[in-house]
């Protein structure tokens, strides 16, 4: 520990299982569970997190942002199904067909050109094709009828292997009225499509409509699978809506005390001088700066922990350290462990905190924590090892 007790994640596999169990509590029918475990499972350490799920866990379905993704849980074991969420450009397909990888299809043209790619390579690419319900980013647009039929003739395509369907939510993690209509209006639709595929003979193995704030506002038996994200991470969909369990977060932040220094009256503090103290006070710099992930928007703003008590940070962010008032924290010392997520003696900050007041949301943070950040990965109290992400 001494060699990372810079600023470092703690990343805690047991509280990851809690979220899971918690959340399949709320799934009906014989849904599926699909981590989503993207951009090093929002920042927590795949190389950790994704064996655990597998091997320990079960998890037999995965979705990852991009190729480059999908073979790095190739690489590290993981057997089970994985699903690019994303773009992969047509002449770097070989490679997923030959690791069995599943691509999304945005559209018919998109569907053609991965055709044409993999065609006389041997081994089909499967795909699941995206269906636009409201979300307006990717997918297949127009009445239900309309998307069948072209749902037809990406599965008409020769080496393509259509193996299912999906659609995602917009405000599936509001409570408001209108955006729960909307949200229902979205989940109508895409069955709408499922069925009309069926009656031209097109059944996908997989239909999946569910993310995480749907799997538990508005589970549906119909979806095969539930793509669980930010709660598996211990986050909220939206902080504003409660859930109907304790989250867990996964990960804490901790940094390190390099300096306490006094100041008087008149001096300002970092770039800008844009605080500048009224009264002698006693400051703390804490070896964590906007290069590892710390929002710079957090100047002048926000609190982090130490002792057990809050202290707020006093002028701007740097890239690799900011400033903090200990001024009634007496026995604040240099080399102390400062929390910036996670909880210390009564005290807590989360993500969700932190993105408030950086006027943000709790995903941006924890992918935002730097690959320069070492995570340090528990399990059962027990430190199983330091992961680079």
């Amino acid at each position: 520990m001494d060699m990372i007790k810079r600023t470092w994640a703690e990343i805690h596999l047991d509280r990851l299982a809690v979220n899971l169990m918690n959340y399949c509590a709320c799934l009906k029918g014989e849904t599926q569970l699909l981590c989503v475990v993207k951009a090093s499972c929002y920042g927590h350490a795949d190389l950790a997190i994704c064996p655990y799920l597998e091997k320990e866990l079960g998890i037999k379905w995965f979705a990852v942002s991009n190729a480059d993704e999908a073979l790095r849980l190739r690489n590290m074991g993981i057997s089970g199904n994985v699903l690019i969420l994303g773009y992969t450009p047509p002449e770097a397909v070989f490679e997923l067909a030959e690791h069995n990888i599943i691509q999304a299809v945005t559209d018919y043209d998109y569907a053609v050109s991965l055709n044409e790619a993999i065609n006389g390579y041997g081994k089909p690419l499967r795909c699941h094709v995206a269906i636009d319900t409201g979300m307006t980013r990717i997918g297949l647009r127009g009445t239900p009828e309309e998307i069948a039929q072209t749902l037809y003739n990406i599965y008409d395509l020769d080496d393509l292997l259509l193996d299912g369907i999906f659609t995602h939510y917009a405000v599936a993690d509001s409570a408001d009225e209108d955006n729960k209509a909307y949200t229902a209006a979205q989940t109508e639709k895409f069955f709408a499509v499922r069925d009309a595929a069926a009656r031209l003979g097109v059944t996908p193995a997989q239909c999946h409509c569910l993310n995480s704030a749907a799997g538990v506002y508005c589970p549906d038996e119909r979806s095969t699978l539930a793509r669980l994200g930010i709660i598996l991470y211990g986050l909220y969909p939206d902080p504003a809506t409660p859930l109907p369990f304790e989250l867990s977060p996964v990960m804490e932040l901790r940094s390190t005390i390099s300096q306490v220094k006094r100041i008087e009256a008149g001096e300002s503090v970092s770039y800008g001088r844009t605080f500048t103290a009224d009264r002698p006070m006693m400051l703390a710099t804490v070896t964590c700066g906007y290069a590892d992930g710390w929002p710079r928007a957090l100047s002048n703003k926000g609190e982090v922990l130490l002792h057990g008590k809050r202290a707020r940070i006093v002028g701007r962010v740097c890239m690799d350290q900011f400033m903090i008032d200990v001024t009634d924290i007496p026995e604040a010392a240099q080399h102390d462990t400062v929390t910036l997520i996670g909880t210390d003696g009564d005290e807590t900050v989360t993500a969700d905190d932190v993105a408030g007041l950086a006027g943000t949301i709790g995903y941006e943070i924890t992918c935002g924590i730097s690959s320069r950040v070492p995570r340090v990965v528990y399990k059962g109290g027990e430190r199983l090892g330091v992961y680079r992400v």
